[in-house]
């Protein structure tokens, strides 16, 4: 298998330094396996992008962690966005969320 380059956009790494460690470690393994063009049991695609968007999930003492990337623009893992979902209105991306990852994937087209 060849590893596909990676390109944090943002802060995305500092943001994932700062998760818990259960978290960088299931968040880091999914974009592992998405480097070796294979896809993690929790990434979900994101719904209303052109290109196919990918969601990591993960959970830790009841918070909400999130990881979105993409892996469809010349073989390159783009890490668009990583954030905590404090919201409580279920599992809906939050607007503002939606709108970043929109304008860090706009960069890259």
């Amino acid at each position: 298998m060849q590893n596909k380059n990676t390109i944090w956009l943002g802060p995305t790494l500092h943001d994932l330094k700062k998760f818990p460690d259960k978290v960088r470690k299931h968040i880091g393994f999914a974009l592992y396996l998405a480097q070796q063009g294979l896809t993690h049991e929790d990434a979900k695609p994101l719904k209303g992008f052109k290109v196919t968007v990918w969601e990591i999930v993960s959970q830790h003492h009841g918070n909400a962690y999130r990881a979105v990337y993409t892996v469809k623009i010349k073989d390159i893992v783009y890490i668009l966005h990583m954030f905590q979902k404090k919201s409580k209105d279920g599992i809906t991306t939050p607007k503002k969320e939606i709108d970043l990852i929109k304008k860090r994937l706009q960069l890259i087209l």
